[in-house]
């Protein structure tokens, strides 16, 4: 089988500005999808708060907030590349377990004071608070030459 040293020309490479484009979009979609995840992992911890086993209740919502948490932390952190973005799952959760704590016209409340919604709202926040500072932390990435 012959080996070839000239270069396969049949794609050209993409110009550099689409590639800017590109990752700008993904970066966009990136935050788009932990702010609504950020959402979603409220609503799913409000859903597990008040869930009883034999008329007891159990703490598995407080281990899915922190473990989503921790997760779409890590997650915006991947898909956006900045240190700022720790807060775009925080704020929807943020907003939605406060919203949670107040009680309607009808007197409905998600969150009614036991201790699995206690320890749900102090280690979600926990979660983001430790986070958040291992970003303010961390060293400033490393520039790259030329860049």
């Amino acid at each position: 089988m012959p080996v070839s040293v000239v270069p396969d020309e049949s794609a050209p490479p993409p110009a550099r500005g689409d590639a800017r484009f590109a990752s700008r979009v993904l970066r966009f979609t990136g935050g788009v999808l932990a702010v609504a995840g950020g959402a979603l992992s409220a609503m799913l911890e409000l859903l597990f708060a008040p869930l009883r086993v034999g008329g007891y209740l159990i703490g598995v919502a407080v281990l899915v907030a922190v473990g989503l948490n921790v997760a779409l932390t890590w997650f915006a952190l991947a898909t956006v590349g900045r240190r700022w973005a720790v807060a775009l799952p925080a704020v929807p959760w943020f907003f939605l377990v406060a919203v949670a704590g107040i009680r309607t016209a009808e007197g409905d409340v998600l969150l009614a004071g036991t201790w699995v919604d206690l320890l749900l709202v102090v280690a979600g926040a926990m979660t983001f608070a430790v986070l958040g500072f291992r970003q303010i932390l961390a060293a400033p990435p490393a520039t790259r030459p030329g860049a």
